[in-house]
C-alpha cells in the first residue's frame, strides 16, 4: 500500500529526524507506528545515521502491530525486523537474525538487557507511559541502556494518565534527567508539595501553584503533541450510561461491606484489609459477583448481565466489543451468551473481518496499539477501570482513523449509587491534567517549519 502522509505525519517524521530526543504524544488513531517507521527508514537508508533499532512495546503490539505495519506499506518493504518474544530459546534465535529493527515486548526488556550483546543506536519506546514507575525493573533496565543510545523516541497518547508525577520517569529515560532532574526527589521538591500524609509518611503529592506550566515549558523543546480531532475527520464519539439498580437486599450488602469492611455471605466471608482492597470489593459487588477470602466466587446479582444482554440485542446484529475487568466477569458473561475473547492474532484478524458478533477484551492486556476499528463501532464497559490511560486506549481501539462507521458508541453499564459512578467522575477529573499537557506542547504546523 502506498503511504501518503498527512501534513501532521510529515511534520512528526521531520521532527524525529531532526531531534535525537523526541517525545511524540500522538493521540490514538493518528498513525504513530507508520510515522515512526518512516522516520527510521529515512535515518537508516537516506542519511545513514542509524544502523540498528530497538522497539519496546506491549506484547501484542510488538508481536502483531509493528511487523504488520512494516509489511503493509510499500516504502517500508526493504526493511527487516525480528520479533523478540516467546520462550527464551525463541528470543535468542530472534536476536541471532540479521535485521534492521528488533522488536521486544516490554516484559522481556530486562532479559534483553541481561542477555543481548547487540548494540542499538536508536530506541523507540512505544507506550512511553508504561515506564512511568521509576522503581520498576523495566525502567531500571532502560535507564542502564540509555547512555549508549544516540537517538530515542517515546510514543504515547496518554503521558499523564495519573497526574504530573508520571512525567518524571518518562522524561528521565528520554533526556537522562536534563529537563526534569536526574532524581525523583529533585522533581518532587521543585514542583510538588505533600497532599496526604500520616506523620512522616507521605501518601500523595499535589503540584505547587504554577508548577504545571513550568514543567510543560521544560519539556516543550523535545515534545510534539497532536490530538486526533485537530487533524482528522474523526467519527462522532457518543458516550452513554446504562444504569442498573440494586435491590434492597443487594444494596444492604453493598453498604454493609462499605461500612464494616466485612461481608458475610452463604458462600463464605469477604474481608477488605484496606481502602484499596475495599474499592476492588465494591467494584465487584457493583458488577454482580465477589471473590471470597478462600478464592471462591459468590454471585450477588445479574443486573449487569441482563443489561449487557439488552444492549447486545439492541445492536441488531452489529458487532459488539465488551470490556471486562475481573475474571469472574468474563466467566459469567461466557455462561450467559456466546462470546469470544480477543487474545491471539487470529482473534484480532477475525474480529476485523466481522466474524465475531460479541467479543471480550481486557483493557490491561489489549488496550494499547491494536487496530480493531474495522470490526465494529460499539464498545460496552461491563466493568469500569480506574486507569484513565487504559480507558482511553481501549476506547481508541474503535474510535480511530480507519473507522468506517460515522459514529462510535461507548456504553457504560453503571450500578446506580455505587462506586461505578465515582470511577466515571475520577476519569473525567484526571483528564484535566492530561489535556493540559497535550495543549501546552501542541505542535503548531502553520508556524513551525522543521
Amino acid at each position: 500500500m502506498k503511504f501518503v502522509p498527512h501534513a501532521y505525519q510529515q511534520y512528526a517524521i521531520n521532527y524525529i529526524k531532526s531531534h535525537p530526543i523526541t517525545a511524540l504524544l500522538l493521540d490514538m488513531g493518528l498513525g504513530k507506528t507508520v510515522t515512526t517507521l518512516t522516520a527510521i527508514r529515512d535515518l537508516m537508508y537516506d542519511t545513514f545515521e542509524v544502523k540498528r533499532v530497538l522497539v519496546v512495546a506491549p506484547l501484542r503490539v510488538a508481536r502483531d502491530t509493528w511487523p504488520e505495519e512494516i509489511r503493509k506499506w510499500d516504502h517500508l518493504k526493504n526493511m527487516t525486523c525480528s520479533v523478540v518474544v516467546g520462550t527464551a530459546a525463541e528470543r535468542r534465535r530472534a536476536l541471532q537474525k540479521q535485521a534492521d529493527i528488533y522488536i521486544v515486548n516490554r516484559e522481556n526488556l530486562v532479559w534483553l538487557y541481561e542477555h543481548c550483546k547487540l548494540s542499538f543506536d536508536m530506541v523507540v519506546l512505544d507506550e512511553l507511559s508504561s515506564f512511568k514507575n521509576h522503581q520498576s525493573k523495566r525502567f531500571k533496565a532502560m535507564k542502564a541502556m540509555r547512555p549508549k543510545v544516540k537517538r530515542i523516541v517515546g510514543l504515547t497518547g496518554t503521558p499523564t494518565g495519573n497526574g504530573l508525577m508520571d512525567l518524571w520517569a518518562e522524561f528521565r529515560l528520554l533526556d537522562m534527567g536534563e529537563r526534569l532532574g536526574r532524581f525523583i526527589s529533585q522533581y518532587r521538591s521543585l514542583y510538588f508539595k505533600p497532599d496526604r500524609y500520616n506523620g512522616q509518611i507521605v501518601y500523595s503529592y499535589k503540584p505547587l501553584p504554577g508548577a504545571a506550566d513550568v514543567i510543560y515549558h521544560q519539556v516543550s523543546d523535545i515534545t510534539v503533541s497532536m490530538k486526533a480531532r485537530d487533524y482528522l475527520k474523526m467519527p462522532k464519539l457518543v458516550s452513554v450510561i446504562k444504569e442498573v439498580y440494586l435491590s434492597d437486599e443487594e444494596r444492604k450488602r453493598y453498604n454493609g461491606m462499605k461500612k464494616s469492611l466485612v461481608l458475610e455471605l452463604p458462600g463464605g466471608e469477604v474481608t477488605a484489609a484496606n481502602a484499596a482492597s475495599l474499592t476492588l470489593k465494591l467494584c465487584q459487588i457493583a458488577s454482580g459477583a465477589i471473590y471470597t477470602d478462600d478464592k471462591g466466587v459468590v454471585t450477588i446479582h445479574d443486573r449487569k448481565l441482563d443489561a449487557l444482554e439488552d444492549l447486545v440485542e439492541s445492536a441488531n446484529g452489529k458487532p459488539v466489543l465488551v470490556a471486562y475487568w475481573f475474571k469472574h466477569d468474563k466467566e459469567r458473561i461466557q455462561k450467559r451468551m456466546k462470546v469470544r475473547e480477543l487474545k491471539s492474532s487470529k482473534d484480532f484478524a477475525d474480529w476485523n473481518e466481522g466474524k465475531i458478533p460479541v467479543a471480550l477484551i481486557h483493557p490491561a492486556s489489549a488496550g494499547h496499539g491494536l487496530n480493531l476499528q474495522r470490526g465494529g463501532s460499539i464498545l460496552i464497559w461491563f466493568t469500569m477501570t480506574w486507569s484513565l490511560e487504559l480507558y482511553q486506549q481501549t476506547v481508541a481501539r474503535l474510535w480511530r482513523q480507519g473507522q468506517t462507521d460515522q459514529t462510535v458508541v461507548v456504553q457504560h453499564i453503571v450500578a446506580k449509587g455505587t462506586i461505578d459512578e465515582r470511577i466515571l467522575k475520577v476519569l473525567e477529573h484526571k483528564d484535566g491534567t492530561q489535556a493540559a499537557l497535550i495543549d501546552a506542547v501542541r505542535a503548531d504546523l502553520k508556524m513551525t517549519n522543521v
